[in-house]
């Protein structure tokens, strides 16, 4: 049965710890591959505003190419509404209906599954993998909340000791706003389309 991850976020740019995490997902979870997937609305960000959905898809697709083990999809962005994971987990099993699929995330988003919409669904039915955030980061509080789910869904919940990288969307768009560097804290390919665009400009 093929393991895929499932990775989604606003990815307003994608950085260089969001592709540590997925590469590092593939490498520690036997993954046989990583779907990222741009949100068009994240649920929690709904009054927050975003470069274009094309934009952020096209800053993915440039990494993803340069991964054998990554892709890139459109789901949320082709789909009305809000990004709700639980909608896009069912459309993802039905178009890879014998795989296994793996929602990605930091613990940070993890110890809040329980307000997700539909959360019970989600932990029913698919797995996770989750990255630290730092080492010893709220580990006492992450393994609370790993014993309850599994006590009461049985959900396969892998934690895995992702690279970190001091790095967050926000202080990027803050560097460039103010006209400083990002080099070293997305891939080159991004830096270049975002020059090259003119994206997080004031």
């Amino acid at each position: 049965m093929r393991r895929i991850g499932i990775f989604g976020g606003t990815f307003d740019p994608v950085h260089n710890g969001h592709m540590g995490l997925a590469e590092d997902a593939v490498a520690q979870a036997g993954l046989d591959e990583v779907i990222m997937i741009p949100a068009k609305i994240q649920p929690f960000k709904q009054e927050k505003k975003t470069e274009s959905g094309e934009d952020r898809f096209q800053m993915l697709a440039l990494v993803a190419s340069q991964n054998d083990y990554i892709t890139v999809s459109r789901d949320e962005l082709d789909n009305e509404g809000v990004s709700y994971s639980y909608l896009t987990l069912r459309r993802m099993q039905e178009k890879n209906p014998d795989a296994q699929l793996y929602f990605i995330c930091g613990s940070d988003s993890f110890l809040k599954v329980d307000t997700w919409m539909n959360a019970d669904e989600i932990l029913e039915n698919y797995s996770f993998i989750v990255g630290g955030d730092r080492p010893g980061y709220r580990h006492n509080e992450l393994e609370a909340a790993i014993k309850r789910i599994q006590d009461r869904f049985n959900t396969e919940i892998i934690v895995i000791n992702n690279r970190q990288f001091d790095v967050s969307s926000t202080e990027i768009r803050d560097r460039l706003a103010q006209g400083k560097s990002i080099e070293g804290l997305v891939p080159a390919p991004v830096e270049r389309y975002i020059i090259q665009h003119g994206l997080y400009r004031l």
